[in-house]
């Protein structure tokens, strides 16, 4: 079991993450050496019916389920059937040729393809929850074909030398699953590895959530701040986010990646096949602050080297007001999940469990470090004698500073220079100027030097 001191300050981060994002439900699970050390469910299923969330809960996995689809394509490169080195229009009907090289099947894998995004999921997401005016009846692979003509006109690069995400990769892969192996993606998906896996209430199919008594309602959050029931992606567009899960389930799929593809006795890969998934193939475009903590794609899997000393091999999804994220450390043995209905950040759930499973402080971790650095400069800010204010927020990454001139209010973004020294260095961009704006403590006060105005920030009432 995950040691008390630990349980209560990852139960009080959950509870207080999910008070701050407007979180529904939430169910978590953490995994050390093949073991399952805690679960447990959050908040509610069901908010209008008043049902708590349980570990069992079973929410839409997004794109968590692109792991899965990498993994029956590598099983069928396994069995000889094909080949990562193989163009993909030998097996589906897209000869579209970025740059006019070949998109092959391993740069599928690994969102190397040469193209942008091209917003397929996201017009879908927007048509179901009514937040676009935009129309595309997409509801099946070959439809999908049809969406995409013309896009070698968008190339990006050629095939294997930039990341971009591309959805719409892994709904091809699913088709060259289904020409591959003569069967459904579904069918071969529950064949394959969640029949050996034994994740027995994990499906594709709405018939079987509708047998469930343990589900979770899908929630976006209106314009207004309301949480409003949406409903799950069932049908033909699977192979990129459509697999219905549960925390415990998926904590069998991270122990089998943990353990080398192999779990109770079942082998769904190779030790060779699961390495070579969380090998770091391409760079993603994001760079770190540090320079240490990059970010790959491995095949249906992404990977952060130099996290907390380790490789961290993980994969987050949202979709339909239903998130999820799954990470491990392979090398300290221990894994997490989680999965929500209405919260699309648990990026930082997941990685403050598995700095509690690694015995590390979570402050270790640039994302908590950073954002609680920020975090203390936030505040309203006030001039000699109060003859004006300021008030500063936090967005994101950054600071903004939000001031007012007679009846005209002005928010300008503070970019960070420098947060670790002291003064705490920020830069304002103007047209042709830039200009520094400094933090710093003087007689256990907050100060704020900006051009020529100083200011204090007021203490908390």
């Amino acid at each position: 079991m995950i040691e008390n001191g630990a349980r209560k300050k990852l139960e009080s981060y959950v509870f207080e993450r999910m008070s701050e994002s407007g979180v529904v439900g939430l169910s978590l699970a953490t995994i050390r050496d093949g073991k399952v050390t805690y679960s447990r469910g959050f908040g509610f299923r069901d908010f209008d019916r008043g049902t708590s969330a349980t570990p069992e809960t079973t929410y839409c996995i997004g794109s968590i389920t692109k792991p899965f689809t990498a993994l029956a394509v590598m099983q069928l490169h396994e069995r000889g059937l094909l080949s990562l080195d193989d163009p993909i229009d030998r097996y589906v009907d897209f000869g579209a040729r970025p740059m006019g090289e070949p998109i092959l099947v391993r740069h599928l894998l690994s969102h190397s393809s040469g193209f942008p995004s091209l917003g397929y999921a996201e017009a879908t997401l927007g048509m179901a929850t009514g937040t676009t005016d935009a129309w595309f009846p997409i509801s099946s692979p070959s439809d999908l074909l049809v969406f995409m003509e013309g896009a070698q006109e968008w190339a990006l690069d050629r095939p294997g030398l930039r990341h971009a995400y591309l959805n719409e990769g892994y709904i091809l892969l699913g088709s060259l699953i289904e020409k591959v192996s003569g069967v459904g993606y579904a069918t071969y998906v529950k064949q394959s590895i969640l029949g050996p896996l034994q994740m027995r209430r994990s499906t594709f199919d709405e018939e079987d959530v509708e047998k469930d008594d343990d589900v979770a309602t899908p929630y976006v959050t209106s314009q207004e701040g309301e949480k409003v029931a949406t409903r799950y992606p069932y049908g033909q567009m699977i192979a990129d986010g459509g697999l219905m899960s549960n925390a415990l389930d998926m904590a069998r799929f991270v122990t089998a990646l943990l353990s080398g593809g192999e779990l109770d006795g079942a082998r769904v890969a190779s030790a060779e096949t699961v390495r070579e998934m969380m090998e770091p193939k391409i760079r993603t475009t994001e760079e770190p602050y540090d320079g240490v903590d990059y970010r790959h794609y491995g095949y249906g899997l992404r990977v952060k080297t130099g996290f907390l000393g380790h490789s961290l091999v993980y994969h987050s999804g949202s979709v339909f007001g239903s998130s999820g994220y799954i990470g491990i450390i392979p090398d300290e043995g221990v894994g997490v999940v989680v999965l929500a209905n209405g919260g699309y950040f648990l990026e930082d759930i997941g990685e403050y469990a598995l700095a509690l499973l690694t015995g590390r402080d979570h402050l270790e971790i640039p994302y908590f470090r950073r954002t609680r650095l920020l975090d203390d400069l936030t505040g309203t800010y006030s001039t000699f004698k109060d003859t004006s204010s300021y008030e500063v927020t936090r967005s994101g990454g950054i600071l903004e500073l939000t001031m007012s001139f007679g009846r005209r209010t002005y928010t300008r973004p503070l970019i960070p220079v420098d947060l670790e020294g002291e003064p705490k260095e920020f830069k304002l961009y103007g047209i042709d100027t830039v200009t520094p704006i400094q933090f710093f403590r003087r007689s256990g006060e907050t100060i704020m030097v900006y051009d020529r105005t100083m200011a204090k920030r007021r203490a908390c009432t």
